[in-house]
């Protein structure tokens, strides 16, 4: 069967992740099409497509040829919508700039989300660009001493850090737009490995964030959080950074198993929307 997505369509970044794909009208999904394109999101580990225009409907039946749909646990949803949350900041707002410390989404469930979707609806003119941290060639880069060392170590992960009471985002994180909700059952923890094997691709990643992993599990809190901010440092270094350059109408897909991202600003007296769909990992 021809393949719908030529390869001189895919524009890879200068990194060791990240593409463009060109050509492509994401209203006429198929599931061919959308093996493709998880081929290429699999090998490629964040993909973007410009110059879209979906409807919240046809964004929705778009996440649904890449799997099933996943939590949101402290956003609400759009309304009518219960699969899509906003990423919004408006011109002239004060808070702390939401996610702006790396992360992957959600790691303190007991699955997180496969892929992270954001579909670009009101993007400024300067600014707001993702960091994306490769964390398969951070882990293929590391020293064979360290390699050994991590094998075996659990992660303990929590939200409390972002959406408890006492967090970030909680009941002193006042004038903000965005629709979270925060709750004191974001202080429950979540055990995952600190190096975790790819269920799709096999390989090795590194699976911490400052954002969500708080300790590491049998192991003492001093011994633990110098491990933890020595290779918090690494995980995020220029090496493995791709910088993700945001179009109206542009719809990025990302691999929450193989990278941390960050958010960045720099667009202050501009709103900034973005539309976001989870994705549970494939049975």
């Amino acid at each position: 069967m021809a393949l719908s997505i030529s390869p001189s369509a895919v524009a890879p970044s200068s990194a060791t992740c990240g593409a463009l794909i060109h050509g492509i009208d994401l209203r006429d999904i198929t599931t061919a099409l959308a093996e493709e394109i998880r081929a290429i999101w699999l090998k490629h580990k964040v993909v973007a497509f410009p110059d879209q225009t979906l409807t919240l409907e046809q964004y929705e039946h778009l996440a649904t040829f890449f799997g099933p749909f996943g939590q949101d646990p402290f956003f609400k949803s759009l309304p009518g919508h219960p699969h899509v949350a906003e990423i919004r900041r408006e011109p002239d707002e004060k808070t702390p700039l939401f996610a702006e410390g790396f992360h992957s989404d959600w790691s303190f469930l007991e699955k997180p989300p496969a892929m992270t979707m954001l579909y670009g609806r009101v993007i400024p003119p300067m600014g707001g660009d993702t960091l994306y941290s490769d964390q398969v060639a951070a882990y293929d880069a590391l020293s064979d001493e360290m390699k050994e060392k991590l094998e075996g170590l659990i992660g303990i992960h929590s939200a409390r850090r972002g959406y408890s009471r006492a967090g970030q985002y909680g009941e002193k994180d006042v004038g903000r737009s965005m629709a979270i909700v925060y709750d004191d059952k974001a202080l429950a923890t979540q055990l995952h490995p600190l190096v975790l094997t790819h269920p799709e691709t096999g390989l090795k990643t590194l699976f911490l964030s400052p954002g969500y992993t708080i300790g590491i599990d049998g192991m003492e809190e001093n011994e633990a959080q110098k491990l933890l901010f020595e290779l918090y440092a690494y995980q995020s270094s220029e090496p493995f950074i791709y910088r993700h350059l945001w179009s109206e109408g542009m719809v990025t897909m990302w691999d929450n198993r193989s990278l941390i991202h960050a958010a960045t600003g720099g667009y202050d007296g501009y709103q900034r929307v973005l539309q976001r769909i989870t994705l549970a990992p494939r049975a």
